[in-house]
């Protein structure tokens, strides 16, 4: 049987690949702008504390300075691949832990553990997985532990075909938060990647899994089946 591919077929297709270019060149610009404006306000806490007399002065804005560095290096971990190849997933995860825990949870004395085993994925499916764990790391540090300090462990290992992500925390919230923005943004990326992503809370601390497809052109995974199966085996 043949199959015929009418020129309206073509069009739509070739719609689709511009706008998703033209989205790509957009996120890219964006995070172009962002990093230059850090680098402005960089310099401009550098040179007022350089033209200051005063020692208070200089000491809080050498603080500043070093805050705003170590979130411009959360920035650059979390920037959009400019290149779709093939990476180390593992070490991918690794440079951005690194940098939340110098930005985010070394302040408020939160340990941060990686337990990963090296796989690899495709740059632009890696910056996706990023995001997310970026996103629940930030949620545990915000609302997991008020004034207490504490640990939030992230996990990551791959099978042939599937990778699972989990991100754990040992915080006293009981209940599921309202589902703010970055809940949706976790979950829409999570389909993204063609998996889903389950939220647990319990008395000892919140639990995130997420589990999705190596490969991008790989069936829908359910997060829910897959565990299940795995226990029953």
């Amino acid at each position: 049987m043949k199959t015929i591919h009418s020129s309206a077929d073509t069009k739509i297709d070739e719609f689709g690949f511009a706008a998703a270019r033209v989205e790509h060149l957009l996120v890219q610009e964006i995070s172009h702008r962002v990093n230059n404006e850090l680098t402005s306000i960089i310099g401009f806490a550098v040179s007022i504390a350089g033209r200051s007399k005063s020692h208070e002065v200089k000491s809080a804005l050498a603080e500043v300075t070093d805050i705003l560095h170590r979130y411009a290096g959360v920035h650059r971990a979390l920037q959009m691949p400019s290149h779709n190849e093939e990476i180390d997933a593992s070490e991918y995860v690794g440079t951005l832990c690194h940098s939340l825990k110098r930005a985010l949870l070394d302040p408020r004395g939160i340990e941060l553990v990686l337990a990963s085993r090296p796989f690899k994925l495709r740059s632009e499916r890696c910056w996706k997985l990023g995001l997310i764990v970026s996103e629940l790391i930030t949620n545990s540090a915000r609302h997991a532990f008020g004034n207490q300090v504490g640990t939030i462990m992230v996990t990551l290992h791959a099978s042939e075909s599937l990778a699972e992500c989990g991100v754990r925390d040992n915080g006293v919230a009981q209940s599921a938060p309202k589902a703010g923005q970055g809940l949706k943004i976790i979950d829409a990326l999570a389909r993204d990647l063609g998996g889903t992503i389950i939220h647990e809370f319990a008395a000892e601390g919140a639990t995130s899994i997420l589990a999705f497809p190596i490969h991008n052109d790989a069936p829908f995974i359910d997060v829910k089946a897959t565990r299940l199966g795995s226990a029953r085996r």
